[in-house]
C-alpha cells in the first residue's frame, strides 16, 4: 500500500452501512463521521479532551476554504442570492429602456455613463448595444449564477447529507473546489462589463456566428466564465451522486428517501450528462473567437457586407444542437429541486403522507430520461424536416405527462389534511398554480405549427418566466423560510414573510401575464426600443401593426417590476435581522417533521449527528393511526404496524 501516505483509508462499519473516509490531517479533522459517545471509563479521557474539543481551524479554514457541506451550502446560497439581486437589477434597467426608449435612466443614469462610458450609456440612456449586453448577462446570471446554484448546490449541499443521515458529502474537497470554480466563473462574468466593448451581446444562448462576429472581447469572457461554471456543476453532480448512493444511513432504502433527495439525485444525473457537450462547444466557440477557427462558422459568411476572413466549413446549427442538448434539460435542473422542496413543505404542513410517493419517484425518473430527447423543439425554425419535427413534438407532449403526475400528487396531498398556513406553506401553495400556468402555456410551443408563430415573441418570455420566477423561485423561497430555523436556530418573522409572499405573488403576475398578450399579438423579444418601430403609432398604415393598448403594457410591466423589486425588501431585511434577532426555536424539530434533517442538533455541528442512526420508517409518516404523535421520525426506534390507507376524510379546519 505504498504511496497512500496520509490518505490511509479506514472503514467504519455499522450494520450494512460502510463509510470510506480519509485519515486527514488536523487541518480538516474537525469533520468526524459521528461524534463519538463520551467514554468515562478510561483515565486518558481527561488528557484527550483538550486536544479534540478546543481545536480551532481559524476563519479561513472554517469560512473560505471549508470542506463542511453546510458551510459550502451557505456559501452557494448567499452568493446565488446576490447574483439574483444583480440579475434583477439588470432586468429593471432593460424594462426602463423598453418602456422609455432613449430616455436617460433616472437617478443612476449619470453613474451608468461614468462607469460604462458615453458610448454604451450616452447621457445616462441605454444604447442598443448596452441593452443587448444587459439581456445576455441577465439570462446568464439568473440561470447559471442564480437559480441553479441556489436550487441545486445551496439547498442540496446543506440538506441532502442531513436527509440521508450522512456525516458530509462523499468528496468534501471536491465540494470546496466546486464552489470556488463557481465563484471564479461569476467574477469573470462580472469583470466583462468593464472591458473595452463591454460584456457579451449575443444573448444567453450565444448563437454563432453572431457570438463570434460581435466586436467585443466580452464574448470570450462569457465563454471562459461558462467553462468554469460548467466545471463547477460537474464536480457537484459527481459528488451528489456518490453521496446519495454510498452514504445513506443504515435502513435508508431507496424507497425511504425523501422526495427532495430523489429530485436532487435526478438533477445531478441531468447535469452530469448534459453539461459536457456544452462545455466542449464553449471551448470550440472560444477557439472560433480567439484562434480564428471555423467550428461554427459557415463558408461564405458575410459581415458588414463583406466576406469574413475565415476558412468556413463550420455549422452554426451544431452550436444550437449542443447548446439546447443542455438548455432544455436545464429547465428541469431549475424546477426539480423546487418540486422537491415544495413536496417536503406540503407534507409537513398538511400533516399527512404525500399522496402517490412511488408515482412521484417514477415520474421524476421519467422526466430525467425524457429531458434528453426533447431539445430540438427549440429549433423548429431552422429548417427541420417534418419527420424529425414530429418526433420532437411527440416527445415534448409525452414529457408533460410525468410533470402533470407530480403536480397532481402535490395537489391531492392537500386533500384531507390539517393544513397549517405559514410562510413556507404559502410559497409552496403559490408554486402549484404558477408552475401549472408555465407548463400549460408551454404545450403550444412544443407543436411546430404554433411555435412558428410564437417563436421569439414575448409569449416565450412569459412561458419560461412563469416556470422559473413564480415557479422555481417560489419553491426556493419556501425552502429558505422552512429550513432557516434548522440553519440558525431562529425563525424568520411570520408577518413580514406573508407580506413578502402576497406582494411577490401579485407583482409576479402583473409582470409576466401581460407578456402573453404581447406575444400573441406578435411583439418580438430582444428589441431595445420595445418594438416601437412596429407599432401602429409609428407606422399607422402597416398591416397588423402593434396597437397602442399592447404598447402601453410596457409601462405597466415596468411599474409592476419596480413593485416586485420593492417586495423583496421585507425578505432581505427579515433574513438578516432574523439571523441575530429572530424568535428562537424551542426544539430541534420546530415544524414537527419526520425526515432526518430535523433529528440533528440545531444548528447541526460538524459531523451532523450526535450518534449513529438507523432508519426504521418512511419519509412521510404523518398522522398515522394508533401512534402517540402526529408525526413519526424516520429514525424512531419504535416498531409500528404497517400503515394502511385511511378512508377518505373531510378536510379539517385550516389554521
Amino acid at each position: 500500500m505504498e504511496g497512500w501516505g496520509a490518505l490511509r483509508p479506514f472503514v467504519i462499519r455499522h450494520s450494512s452501512f460502510v463509510i470510506f473516509k480519509r485519515h486527514m490531517s488536523d487541518s480538516v479533522s474537525q469533520f468526524p463521521p459521528y461524534r463519538e459517545p463520551e467514554d468515562h471509563h478510561g483515565h486518558d479521557d481527561h488528557g484527550d479532551h483538550g486536544h479534540h474539543e478546543h481545536f480551532d481551524p481559524g476563519f479561513w479554514s472554517k469560512c473560505i476554504f471549508s470542506t463542511d457541506h453546510k458551510v459550502i451550502g451557505l456559501q452557494y446560497g448567499f452568493s446565488a442570492l446576490c447574483f439574483l439581486l444583480f440579475g434583477f437589477f439588470l432586468m429593471l434597467l432593460m424594462r426602463w429602456q423598453i418602456a422609455h426608449p432613449g430616455v436617460p435612466v433616472p437617478v443612476i443614469g449619470p453613474l451608468l455613463e461614468k462607469v460604462l462610458g458615453n458610448v454604451a450609456a450616452p447621457g445616462g440612456a441605454i444604447s442598443p448595444d448596452l441593452y443587448n449586453a444587459f439581456g445576455a448577462m441577465h439570462g446568464t446570471i439568473m440561470v447559471f449564477l442564480g437559480v441553479v446554484p441556489l436550487a441545486f448546490a445551496a439547498f442540496g449541499n446543506y440538506v441532502v447529507p442531513l436527509m440521508i443521515g450522512a456525516p458530509d458529502m462523499a468528496f468534501p474537497r471536491v465540494n470546496m473546489a466546486s464552489y470556488h470554480a463557481y465563484f471564479l466563473g461569476g467574477v469573470v462574468m462580472l469583470v466583462s462589463f468593464f472591458i473595452p466593448g463591454g460584456a457579451a451581446q449575443a444573448g444567453w444562448t450565444s448563437y454563432s456566428p453572431l457570438a463570434t462576429t460581435i466586436p467585443t472581447d466580452g464574448q470570450a469572457f462569457w465563454l471562459i466564465g461558462m467553462v468554469l461554471l460548467i466545471t463547477s456543476s460537474l464536480l457537484g453532480a459527481v459528488n451528489f451522486i456518490a453521496t446519495i448512493i454510498q452514504l445513506r444511513a443504515p435502513g435508508m432504502t431507496w424507497m425511504r428517501l425523501p422526495f427532495f433527495v430523489w429530485a436532487q439525485f435526478v438533477t445531478a444525473f441531468i447535469l452530469l450528462l448534459a453539461f459536457p457537450p456544452l462545455e466542449a462547444a464553449g471551448v470550440l466557440q472560444l477557439m472560433d473567437n480567439i484562434g480564428h477557427t471555423s467550428f461554427f462558422l459557415p463558408t461564405g459568411l458575410a459581415v458588414g457586407g463583406q466576406l469574413a476572413d475565415r476558412s468556413g466549413g463550420g455549422s452554426p446549427l451544431l452550436w444550437q444542437h449542443l447548446f439546447w442538448f443542455l438548455g432544455h434539460p436545464e429547465v428541469y435542473v431549475l424546477i426539480l429541486p423546487a418540486m422537491g422542496i415544495v413536496c417536503e413543505v406540503i407534507a409537513n404542513n398538511s400533516r399527512k403522507p404525500i399522496w402517490g410517493y412511488k408515482s412521484l419517484v417514477y415520474s421524476v425518473l421519467t422526466v430525467g430520461f425524457l429531458s434528453f430527447i426533447v431539445w430540438a423543439h427549440h429549433m423548429y425554425l431552422t429548417g427541420m424536416g417534418q419527420r424529425i419535427a414530429t418526433f420532437f413534438q411527440t416527445t415534448t407532449m409525452i414529457i408533460s405527462i410525468p410533470s402533470v403526475i407530480i403536480l397532481t400528487c402535490l395537489f391531492l396531498s392537500l386533500w384531507g389534511g390539517s393544513i397549517r398556513i405559514n410562510t413556507p406553506m404559502l410559497f409552496a401553495l403559490g408554486f402549484l398554480p404558477m408552475f401549472g400556468i408555465g407548463g400549460l402555456t408551454g404545450l403550444p410551443l412544443g407543436l411546430a405549427a404554433a411555435d412558428l408563430y410564437l417563436h421569439d415573441t414575448y409569449y416565450i418570455i412569459a412561458h419560461f418566466h412563469y416556470v422559473v420566477a413564480p415557479g422555481t423561485l417560489f419553491g426556493l423561497f419556501a425552502g429558505v423560510y422552512f429550513w432557516f430555523p434548522k440553519i440558525t436556530g431562529r425563525k424568520m418573522n411570520e408577518f413580514w414573510g406573508r407580506v413578502h409572499f402576497w406582494c411577490s405573488f401579485v407583482f409576479m403576475n402583473l409582470v409576466f401575464m401581460p407578456m402573453f398578450a404581447q406575444g400573441i399579438k406578435g411583439m418580438l423579444r430582444r428589441m431595445s426600443d420595445g418594438a416601437v418601430n412596429y407599432s401602429a403609432a409609428r407606422v399607422p398604415n402597416a398591416i397588423d401593426a402593434l396597437p397602442g393598448s399592447i404598447m402601453e403594457l410596457n409601462s405597466w410591466i415596468l411599474w409592476a417590476a419596480i413593485g416586485l423589486g420593492l417586495a423583496q425588501i421585507p425578505f432581505i431585511v427579515n433574513l438578516f435581522y432574523s439571523i441575530g434577532h429572530g424568535e428562537k426555536v424551542t426544539s430541534d424539530n420546530p415544524w414537527g417533521a419526520t425526515t432526518l434533517d430535523w433529528q440533528t442538533p440545531t444548528p447541526p455541528p460538524h459531523g451532523n449527528f450526535a450518534h449513529a442512526l438507523h432508519v426504521n420508517h418512511g419519509p412521510y409518516e404523518y398522522s398515522m393511526p394508533g401512534r402517540p404523535a402526529d408525526f413519526t421520525p424516520q429514525n424512531d426506534p419504535a416498531t409500528w404496524p404497517a400503515p394502511t390507507p385511511a378512508p377518505a376524510a373531510k378536510p379539517h379546519h385550516v389554521h
